[in-house]
């Protein structure tokens, strides 16, 4: 009898994706084989271009959920604040969303150079768009006289890079608590845009 496509398809498709990360962040995106994934997933090979006629479509979809998921959050994190409060809520937000997702900030910002043109610029955009939150609330801090910001746009960037920074040397196990990395975040973010001290409850 004939597996009946739907339920068991979408979990085989969703199981690609997540074995497919996992194996493109210890190995490489380009070390990768597709014979490879479909052995970590349990099917046989023939059966992954069911669903991703290539390995490049499975990085274009590993990606692209990994930042639509990331805009979902911070959607769902947003509420009306003033810029001080907006950057302190962005600063623990991107720390505590990024620490539990390892694998796809490393191929977000690793294999970004293995994309092909046309999801190069599908990653690209929504990349942009999560990169306007941070410019967004350093330009209104700047124009309210919240920030001392000569140019929000370049302090925006470093800022991220500096946050996703952590995802470099971060341990559970380590002896900085989570807690304690936000805070310590939070305090250079703040010291970097003119304010000497995390906005207080």
């Amino acid at each position: 009898m004939a597996r009946k496509v739907g339920s068991v398809g979408s979990v085989t498709a969703e199981a690609i994706l997540t074995e497919g990360c996992k194996l493109f962040a210890r190995f490489g995106y380009a070390a990768v084989s597709m014979r490879q994934i479909a052995a970590a997933v349990g099917v046989q090979a023939s059966a992954i271009y069911q669903h991703y006629p290539n390995k490049q479509e499975i990085l274009v979809a590993i990606l692209n959920a990994h930042m639509d998921a990331l805009l979902k959050a911070w959607d769902d994190e947003v509420c009306d604040e003033d810029a001080a409060a907006a950057l302190e809520r962005f600063v623990r937000f991107h720390i505590r969303y990024h620490i539990s997702r390892p694998d796809e900030v490393f191929l977000s910002y690793m294999e970004l150079r293995s994309l092909e043109d046309q999801g190069f610029r599908i990653i690209e955009r929504k990349r942009h768009t999560y990169e306007s939150v941070a410019k967004t609330i350093l330009r209104h801090g700047t124009e309210d006289g919240t920030f001392s910001v000569s140019d929000p746009h370049v302090a925006a960037m470093a800022i991220l890079a500096m946050l996703t920074g952590v995802n470099t040397w971060y341990r559970s196990d380590g002896r900085l608590s989570q807690q304690k990395i936000e805070e310590l975040y939070i305090g250079m973010v703040m010291g970097s845009v003119g304010l000497t001290a995390a906005p207080k409850e």
